[in-house]
């Protein structure tokens, strides 16, 4: 994720004292400042066995903006399986990074900060010596992760930010593969296998036929993998991150976004055969793929071609979140974890750049009626998606239903604007609703002046792409 800005906060002047009162009328909270009220900004450190990185966030949330991001490649566990030890210049180069890191913190004012480290560290001889430096450097305590809880925290993350779901969640580090099944927010025990892509080049002294006899010796009875049938199988982690980009720039994939990309089974099953048999430089657009990722390519590819052989899952879905977020995620209360992260993410937004937060909601609220009145039959992931904005982009992958369905929400979004311009407390009192044959806007008691041909003209386009007769009351 490109590092970003802080998204600047709209004034408080923005929300007006008539809109408050409206909005407290119709029970709607209005903040007195656009902000989001989680405190300081937050922050993780994750050490890895390849990449060492931190991100800011704004705050504790159900779904954490990331204001700061930053990443650096130190390799320290390319050399654990054959030396038991963090290379020393590996060493120096993570020292040096997690120095800024605090510094960058600091600059931040960051308050709470959490440092993680996976496989190298618990495995080197000197890992201890190497943590006990890195705690001094960061000012912070460093929770050296069991495999078990690696496997939970990079389950958890997927949770946090995958509506619903259901399968595999595969975390692949530069020291090891954690593989945890997941149902919904239900989490099963992982497991942790030396798999990584710095510790196959490692002990496979750099051998791709070496190397896939290891994966399948380690692959060979492994549970987890036996619920993986027709579910979906949640790729976690760099190098698989940089396989995905890789394979949305051969196919021309439109969208730029990695969370949530989608590869059908027997199209990563081919993909992945392909990148691991050949030179990794030959493939059209390598350059999406950062130098240093590109060695550990083939390795990634190997792992998931087994993968997908043994679990027999229905498709690949890449997941941007992993330990860091679901060590976030646990910290939060049920209720919070409980929340949709997609709602919650577009409620945040609305909070930090809308004229009126309360109005968001109102919105909701009001397109359900509308929707529930009209005949028109909504999915439960359409109707979730109505509660947020999408990419102009999706017309590329869209179907045509849910074109249409863009359209008629966006017509009657139109409607709204003119009625209550973007106010809260308006939307409840004004009802559109479909009513034998007709499109019925109502504005009754103080909202009748509302009424007006702009107004009307928005709601004859509505009204003509349902095949209703449009009709505005008064009252």
């Amino acid at each position: 994720m490109a590092n970003r800005s802080k998204i600047p906060r709209p004034a408080a002047s923005f929300v007006s004292a008539a809109a408050r009162k409206r909005s407290a009328r119709a029970g709607c909270a209005v903040p007195a400042q656009g902000r989001l009220a989680n405190g300081p900004p937050i922050a993780v450190i994750d050490i890895g066995s390849n990449s060492i990185r931190l991100v800011i966030y704004e705050g504790l949330a159900r779904s954490p903006t990331p204001i700061f991001n930053e990443r650096v490649l130190a390799g320290l566990g390319r050399e654990v399986q054959s030396t038991r030890l963090l290379p020393a210049d590996a060493v120096d180069k993570a020292l040096a990074a997690l120095g800024r890191f605090r510094a960058l913190a600091d600059s931040a004012g960051v308050e709470r900060l959490w440092a993680v480290a996976t496989a190298a560290c618990r495995d080197a001889q000197n890992g201890r010596a190497f943590i006990a430096a890195a705690e001094r450097i960061c000012r912070a305590k460093v929770d050296v992760l069991s495999g078990k809880r690696e496997a939970r925290y990079a389950a958890l993350g997927v949770v946090s930010g995958v509506h619903k779901p259901d399968g595999i969640v595969g975390d692949l580090g530069g020291g090891s593969l954690e593989l945890t099944e997941v149902c919904g927010r239900r989490v099963r025990e992982g497991v942790t296998l030396p798999l990584g892509g710095l510790a196959l080049q490692d002990v496979s002294t750099r051998s791709i036929k070496k190397a896939e006899k290891i994966v399948r010796k380690e692959l060979a009875g492994v549970r987890a993998l036996d619920a993986g049938a027709g579910r979906t199988f949640y790729a976690v982690g760099g190098t698989w991150r940089a396989l995905a980009r890789l394979h949305m720039w051969q196919v021309g994939y439109p969208l730029h976004v990695m969370h949530g990309y989608a590869i059908a089974a027997r199209e990563a099953l081919e993909f992945s055969g392909l990148v691991h048999r050949v030179d990794p430089e030959i493939l059209s657009r390598i350059e999406v793929v950062a130098d240093a990722r590109r060695p550990l390519l083939a390795y990634a590819a190997l792992v998931l071609e087994h993968v997908v052989r043994i679990a027999k899952p229905r498709d690949i879905v890449v997941s941007a979140l992993g330990v860091r977020e679901g060590l976030l995620y646990s910290l939060l209360g049920s209720e919070e974890r409980a929340k949709d992260p997609l709602i919650a993410a577009a409620g945040d937004l609305n909070v930090l750049r809308s004229r009126s937060p309360a109005h968001g909601q109102e919105l909701g609220d009001w397109t359900d009626r509308f929707m529930a009145s009209s005949g028109l039959d909504e999915t439960a992931d359409e109707k979730r998606l109505r509660y947020d904005e999408l990419s102009p982009q999706l017309r590329e992958l869209a179907s045509p239903r849910m074109i249409d369905r863009a359209r008629v929400l966006g017509c009657a979004m139109r409607v709204a604007y003119l009625a209550s311009a973007g106010m809260p407390g308006v939307l409840p009192h004004v009802r559109m609703t479909v009513d034998h044959g007709r499109l019925v806007l109502e504005l009754e008691g103080e909202f009748k002046p509302l009424a007006g041909e702009r107004l009307f003209n928005r709601l004859r386009q509505l009204a003509r792409l349902i095949g209703r007769q449009p009709v505005m009351e008064t009252g």
